[in-house]
């Protein structure tokens, strides 16, 4: 699922919707689109520009007309972003400033790796070059997302299995280190992405295998965060476990990606003190 944050930066709110009710009637033309909102003047006091932050009011609902919505105090950004990866190919985040993914700017730019777009107004709007510079960037999955989609196989009538792998950044190896307080990962651009299609189409021609997803986050990954998963649709449970431990094996030998690691102490990228 591909995340699109659509963030006021001195526009009035009648801009901001029309820019959203634009988005979202593009996007349902290509995939299933959740929209989610927030609204931080009835928060708790928290520091509620940050999506990750529970407070506020978070509401979220499928399809540009609301068909379906549901809201809270009390929820946050990130798990709606969560629920919404299973079933949808796009998730529209409206209210949110400082979204840690890619975001089309309605108002005053400011210099921003993340922005995909600004426009001053919603008539300077083009939706298609929003959608190919956004369908360019990398998806938001999680397990559930992955487990989901091998689910829908038309080879999963043939499986009685499904097993799976999740790497995760640790805080500490032992209780004495220094705190790990994020990861950060770069991949080999092109390179990493074809390694990983032909590992998953290698795994799947296995006998028994019948669907393999590898996914991989770069950027930051803070701890306690999921990093890492490997899903494989199999015949039977001997199959599915053995294809899972090389897949996590073999894409961390042969996929091409760096991390740095963060602690409270130091900061340093990985493979040059394994060199």
């Amino acid at each position: 699922m591909h995340v699109l944050g659509i963030c006021d930066r001195g526009a009035d709110g009648d801009a901001i919707e029309r820019v959203v009710d634009r988005m979202v009637d593009r996007l349902e033309r290509t995939g299933r689109v959740g929209v989610v909102r927030y609204d931080a003047t009835i928060a708790d006091g928290q520091a509620l520009h940050e999506p990750n932050v529970v407070g506020g009011d978070v509401s979220y609902e499928l399809g540009a007309d609301g068909d379906w919505t549901a809201s809270g105090t009390g929820m946050n950004v990130a798990d709606a972003i969560d629920e919404l990866a299973v079933g949808c190919d796009y998730a529209v985040i409206v209210g949110v400033a400082d979204l840690r993914y890619p975001k089309l700017v309605v108002g005053t730019d400011e210099p921003d790796e993340d922005v995909l777009a600004a426009v001053e107004a919603p008539a300077d709007l083009d939706p298609e070059t929003v959608v190919t510079a956004l369908e360019a960037t990398e998806p938001h999955e999680t397990l559930e997302s992955l487990v989901d989609r091998v689910k829908r196989s038309p080879k999963a009538e043939r499986s009685g299995a499904i097993a799976t792998f999740t790497g995760r950044v640790r805080a500490k190896d032992d209780p004495d280190d220094a705190r790990t307080e994020f990861l950060e990962f770069e991949k080999y651009e092109g390179v990493a992405d074809e390694r990983m299609a032909a590992l998953e189409t290698d795994l799947e021609e296995r006998e028994g295998v019948l669907e393999v997803e590898l996914y991989h986050r770069t950027g930051v990954v803070e701890d306690g965060e999921d990093i890492v998963f490997v899903v494989v649709l199999a015949g039977h449970r001997e199959e599915a476990f053995r294809t899972v431990e090389d897949g996590i094996n073999r894409l961390k030998d042969e996929v091409p990606l760096f991390k740095k690691e963060v602690t409270v102490d130091d900061e340093f990228w990985v493979h040059e003190r394994t060199e």
